[in-house]
């Protein structure tokens, strides 16, 4: 089997298993800042852990120049829990400064613009690109690294080699949700420790 048959194949057993794939962290969608502050808090922590603080960080400030002007004492205050705090706080109102000295406070749709966001790395941009403007994403986290691996799709630990393979394997319409999807299956059946093989609908074409 060829490896673009293969990804043909666990695509569309995905779709069967999970047909309404979406982001996991909440976020309002007529403020799409919020889905980009999320993100940068989702480093190194869960999406759960995420979707507990960010009910009150939102609710106190409220736009992006709120968090421009914030005391960044208040930000670290609320988003403790999210770890890395600090250095989270410090980035999230950098970016929002930034946004507003060059974008009018606006998310741009475009790569290498966010990319110049401090705190914001690919993969965080991917989701941007892929749930706030249906571009073209690979959004590179550790259950996609982890399930390209085992599946067979790729054969590298490196985020920015799984996006690039990945890309060359997955149509652009379906890329954003192919992510999603094997994030919800890294969850709930291909967990890092403890994969649940016998119950897996990808075992036919997997490797591990």
């Amino acid at each position: 089997m060829s490896i673009m048959t293969k990804a043909e194949q666990i695509i569309t057993l995905l779709k069967v298993q999970y047909p309404d794939p979406k982001c996991e962290l909440d976020y309002n969608a007529a403020k799409p800042h919020e889905l980009l502050i999320a993100a940068r808090l989702s480093a190194q922590c869960t999406d759960k852990r995420v979707n507990a603080t960010t009910p009150e960080l939102f609710g106190k400030f409220r736009s992006v120049c709120d968090f421009a002007l914030a005391d960044v004492r208040e930000i670290e205050r609320i988003i403790k829990p999210c770890g890395l705090y600090k250095t989270k706080a410090a980035s999230i109102a950098a970016m929002c400064q930034m946004l507003l000295e060059r974008h009018d406070g606006a998310i741009v749709g475009d790569m290498d613009a966010l990319l110049e966001l401090p705190g914001v790395g690919r993969k965080t941009a991917n989701l941007i690109l892929g749930e706030l403007y249906s571009l073209p994403a690979i959004v590179a986290d550790t259950h996609v690294i982890r399930l390209s691996n085992r599946l067979g799709l790729v054969d590298t630990k490196d985020a920015v080699k799984v996006e690039m393979s990945l890309r060359e394997l997955v149509p652009p319409s379906e890329s954003m949700a192919f992510c999603h999807r094997l994030v919800l299956h890294g969850r709930s059946v291909c967990k890092a420790r403890s994969p649940d093989c016998a119950a897996c609908v990808l075992r036919e074409v997997c490797v591990f």
